[in-house]
Formats: structure tokens, sequence, C-alpha cells
């Protein structure tokens, strides 16, 4: 029986550790709280991913290691290198493939389509951190000590989702209230469901073409404004009311949150067009965006 690891118990991980265990995989999920799947075949175990040697022993065996792990936002240049350095030795002292689950923030600033063959040119701390997580296991598969493959998936949709949407601007629309948001109204970027993040990082475990290079999930590149419009529609929810924050209202809600100022490092996502070109891993594997009606309506009935 096929056995994995994945490292992180968020939305992703756990729609990952179901779909792997759904076609018989045997699955071993790690997170500091030991968090289950509700699946016989996906067994949590506690642990913090941090211990390499610790790590290491757990990911004996396994076919692939999938890092899904996660740092609280404010903390990624301080708490993401000696974790994904421990992800990413654990792979190799294991011999499994090492397949991580990125986002957008390297590339920086981008003028026109965001294609997976741009420079990683981030100038803020979450995004050169990222970049540097790659660049890192990238220069381990150059030197065929493991092989390495990421997905890059945009603003995060869906049952279980945490994004500036899902945060801001879903349950003030499903409640009928007005929505403040950091975001534009009326800028696209890319939008990813959980459910295509998941099944990209299974299917790209599972072929050989995969390795060696990222891949853009699946993406719906809209507005907030069209996201917002599709979720009231399918929750018969009033029609949605939205304002973008002001930088001082930003300033002061940071004052009671971290999390707030970190916006700022992303507004060329927000604020500009950013449309995320996904044609590659459609073309090469099959894989589209699911409607966005589709993704809402899960998001809702997930609570």
């Amino acid at each position: 029986m096929p056995f994995h690891v994945i490292v992180g118990a968020g939305a992703t991980a756990l729609a990952t550790a179901k779909l792997l265990a759904e076609k018989g995989d045997r699955v071993r999920l790690v997170s500091r709280r030991g968090t289950g799947a509700g699946h016989e075949l996906v067994e949590p175990v506690a642990l913090d991913a941090t211990d390499a040697e610790a790590l290491a022993e757990l990911c004996q065996g396994a076919e692939t290691v999938f890092n899904c792990a996660m740092a609280a936002y404010h903390t990624w240049p301080q708490a993401l290198p000696p974790l994904f350095g421990a992800i990413l030795a654990a792979a190799e002292r294991s011999g499994a493939d090492y397949v991580m689950l990125g986002n957008l923030y390297g590339y920086g600033p981008v003028d026109g389509p965001v294609t997976e063959d741009l420079p990683l040119l981030a100038t803020g701390p979450k995004g050169l951190t990222r970049a540097q997580m790659w660049q890192d296991a990238l220069e381990s598969h150059t030197a065929g000590r493991v092989r390495v493959t990421e997905v890059r998936a945009g603003q995060f949709l869906g049952a279980g989702a945490f994004s500036s949407f899902t945060f801001t601007i879903q349950p003030r629309v499903l409640a009928g209230q007005l929505a403040l948001t950091p975001a534009a109204l009326d800028t696209r970027t890319g939008f990813t469901a959980i459910e295509d993040a998941a099944r990209a990082l299974v299917t790209l475990a599972g072929d050989e073409r995969a390795f060696g290079r990222p891949w853009h999930a699946p993406v719906t590149n809209a507005t907030a404004r069209e996201v917002a419009t599709v979720l009231a529609e399918v929750a018969d929810a009033p029609v949605p009311r939205l304002e973008t924050l002001t930088d001082r209202d930003i300033a002061l809600l940071s004052l009671t949150s971290p999390l707030w100022a970190e916006f700022e490092e992303t507004a060329h996502m927000s604020h500009h067009t950013f449309v995320v070109d996904s044609s590659r891993i459609e073309t090469e594997f099959g894989l589209k965006a699911t409607p966005l009606e589709e993704v809402l309506r899960s998001g809702i009935a997930a609570g």
C-alpha cells in the first residue's frame, strides 16, 4: 500500500489526505495538534515539524512528503526557513519525493499574465521568504538529493479556506452586512479552490513530468466584487455591500492584530491587476478550476 506523509493540517492538507486515502493510499498527517482527517487510512501524528530528526523517522518508507505546513502570517520570515528546512531534510533522508504547497508571493509585482516562467522578484519579506524556500528545494533537486515540485495556489476559496476574501468579505456578505476589506474591489486576481489545490498536489506527486519545476494550481481570475456577487447569489443573500479599507483604517486595525499590517506587502496582487495563467497544468494534466458557484457553495455548506 502506498504511503505518504503530509506536514500541516490546514484545509488543503486535510483535503489532500482525504484524496490520497480515498484512492487507497496510507497517509501520515503531521501537525502540532495531531489533527485527524476522519479516515481510517489517515494516521494523525502530533509533532513539531521543526524537529528534523523525529520528522525524518516518521517519513521513512514514504513515497511522498507533502509540505502543506504554515506559520502565523506575520512570522513567515522567521518561522518558515527552519520549518521548511526540516521538512526538506526529512524528504531527502527518507528518499521520498518532495511536493510543496506554495503561493504567488515570490513573483513580486508583475505586468501582464503571471506564468511559471517568470523570475521570482519579490521585494517584500514574505515573498522573499517563499521564493527562497523554493530555491532551496530546487537546489536539492538539481543536486540529485530529492525530487521536488511546487503547486502555487492563488487566494483560497472553499471549505475551510482562510484568505483575505473568506476572512473579511465572506461572513459579512452571508450576514447581509457591509464588508470592509483591504483589497481593491474591481481588480482581477487569481482565486484557487481548496479542492483544486489538493487535486493538483496529488496529481503532480504521481507524475514524472511534474518534478524540477513549479506549477500553478487551477485558478479563476476574478475581482473581489465578482466573487462576492456570486457568493450572495448562491447563498440567496442580499446584494453585497463592499468597501475598501483606507490606509488609516488598516493602521488602526494593526494595533489590535499584526495580521492587518501584513496586507501592505501584497497590495500589488489586490490593488493592481494580477491575472494568473494556469493553462500549463490544464494542458499537461487536464486539471481545470472548479466553477465559482460550486466552490462557494461548498464553503457555505462547510460553515
